[in-house]
């Protein structure tokens, strides 16, 4: 499919606030209050969210540290020496002071502020009714996004709804901001369409929301919830995409499987995004972190294809006719290959593989939420039913598994191998109760690393009214 870029207006807006957190101060920055005028407006601002999903903060290091290199199935990568500071994200020793820390949070609170900006004052602007309902609805889908990375990582924290007067206030419980996560979702699903012309692919659709709101309610165990919105985006017409490989080639991008997808075209103007350069192959496709483990290697069964489509190796030759040939000797010798992109291919006005979408929500995952739910609910067949779907595109033969508890297993199973090296496996293995025994071995603490520290800036900030993270 040929990518249509979403054009875009990058801007800032000024807030008034000396929260650095929450300010996105910067050269030529347009004030909102004169902003905010005319139908163009109202679209560029709603555009400049989109950048950020495709932002350094948003898909590169900030990203890695909290959502990848903490799990199991990611390592440094690159070569000992270079940027040897990601160990403390893999070690588990980490402080308040750490910029990655840092970095992740401020760039979330960034996001959500050009989400407020919108939803806030996009209403007042004269312009088609029905593209402004649109546009409102698609900053709050984005927002509950950048709310759900928040939650997952820090716990519960501010909820800022529209452009408050004072952005000094407590943190909101866990339960509380899952509460606001789900109004939001709930609101945009019923005012975004299912699907865009071309050009406008990239934009949140019904779909998006619904699939990230079945996904909420997994993380709240709020089995019925996720069984019923998982069903609902499994009649929307999304299927598996035959070909696994393709599912992450510039070809597969916008597919049937594509449920919530970042694009991340090279622009002349905007750039691209870094999320696959940072990943890939060292002095060949880019700078080679966040790789592959050992401990993923062997997670996968005897004949599952998705080992060697998830797993690239130095020396060998890809599906495409590339030869995969490191040009640093010191390095890790096996990378991403989800986010590689061939010679062929490469759009080099930008950095390596910059194109690259950004794969967050695909049917495969809909597919195990659905099959979780059903099993925690005790329907059997149904779990079995969409878990082996998965599986029989990953050529295995049906799971063995017949009772709950070891169906339970399965699933869990199947989620680390299908959605390897896309940022799930730290957090799912601490919403299912596992992270204390698989990543004790490397240092994570039980009642601590469930959560990262809020930030010692924020913390000093919030002048009192924030309370840390047990732990810290």
């Amino acid at each position: 499919m040929k990518k249509i870029f979403l054009s875009i207006a990058l801007f800032s807006l000024v807030i008034s606030c000396k929260d650095d957190y929450l300010d996105i101060k910067q050269e030529g920055v347009t004030e909102a209050d004169s902003f905010f005028k005319t139908q163009d407006d109202a679209m560029q601002a709603t555009n400049a969210i989109y950048v950020f999903l495709r932002s350094w903060e948003n898909s590169a290091f900030p990203y890695q540290f909290v959502f990848g290199v903490p799990a199991d199935d990611v390592v440094k990568g690159s070569n000992p020496g270079d940027a040897s500071f990601i160990n403390a994200y893999d070690q588990f020793t980490y402080t308040v002071s750490d910029d990655g820390v840092r970095g992740y949070w401020i760039g979330q609170w960034q996001a959500v502020n050009r989400c407020n900006q919108v939803i806030t004052n996009v209403p007042k602007i004269e312009m088609d009714a029905t593209l402004k309902t649109r546009l409102i609805a698609e900053a709050k889908m984005l927002r509950a996004y950048f709310y759900f990375n928040l939650l997952r990582i820090y716990g519960g924290v501010p909820i800022f709804d529209g452009i408050p007067s004072t952005y000094k206030i407590p943190r909101n419980s866990a339960e509380e901001v899952y509460n606001f996560i789900i109004s939001d979702l709930t609101s945009a699903a019923q005012i975004l369409p299912q699907t865009y012309a071309a050009a406008d692919l990239g934009r949140v659709t019904k779909g998006a929301a619904l699939g990230l709101l079945s996904k909420v309610y997994l993380y709240k165990k709020d089995w019925q919830k996720a069984y019923d919105t998982s069903n609902q985006v499994m009649s929307m017409g999304y299927d598996l995409d035959p070909d696994f490989n393709h599912v992450f080639r510039i070809g597969g991008e916008f597919g049937k499987e594509s449920v919530f997808e970042v694009n991340c075209e090279c622009s002349t103007q905007f750039g691209g995004s870094q999320y696959a350069e940072v990943q890939g192959v060292r002095n060949q496709f880019g700078w080679g972190f966040f790789t592959p483990s050992q401990a993923l290697e062997n997670a996968f069964e005897p004949g599952d294809i998705r080992k060697e489509l998830t797993i690239l190796r130095n020396g060998e030759t890809t599906p495409e006719g590339d030869l995969i040939a490191m040009g640093d000797p010191n390095s890790v010798t096996t990378f991403n290959q989800k986010v590689y992109v061939p010679k062929a291919l490469n759009n080099n006005a930008c950095a390596y593989g910059s194109r690259q979408n950004i794969r967050i929500l695909r049917f495969a995952e809909v597919l195990l939420i659905n099959a979780e739910a059903a099993n925690e609910l005790g329907n059997t067949a149904t779990a079995v039913t969409n878990l082996n779907k998965v599986r029989t595109r990953a050529q295995l033969t049906g799971t063995t598994a017949t009772t709950q508890l070891a169906l339970r297993a399965a699933i869990w199973h199947e989620r680390r191998v299908e959605l390897a090296l896309e940022g799930d496996r730290f957090v799912d293995l601490v919403r299912t109760g596992q992270a204390a025994t698989v990543l004790a071995p490397y240092g994570f603490k039980a009642g601590k690393n469930e959560l990262f520290p809020i930030p010692l800036d924020a913390m000093n900030e919030s002048t009192g009214l924030f309370t840390q993270n047990p732990g810290y």
